[in-house]
C-alpha cells in the first residue's frame, strides 16, 4: 500500500487511522479488516471483515 494513500485515507465508520496488514487495511478502533482487491482498498463496511481480540492485540505491540 502507497504511504501516500495510506495517510489519506480513513476508517469509514470511525474515521480513525487504518494501518496496512497484508491485504487489508486494519481499524482498530472499529475491530475491522478492510480488503485490499488488486490493488484497491474496499472501503465498505459490509465488505470488512471483523477483527478478532487478538489480532487487535497483536497490531497494538
Amino acid at each position: 500500500m502507497d504511504k501516500r494513500l495510506l495517510d489519506i485515507l480513513v476508517c469509514p465508520v470511525t474515521k480513525g487511522r487504518l494501518i496496512s496488514q497484508a491485504d487489508e487495511l486494519w481499524s482498530l478502533q472499529a475491530a475491522l479488516a478492510y480488503p485490499i482487491r488488486d490493488g484497491i482498498p474496499v472501503m465498505i463496511e459490509e465488505e470488512a471483515r471483523t477483527l478478532s481480540h487478538a489480532e487487535i492485540e497483536a497490531a497494538r505491540k
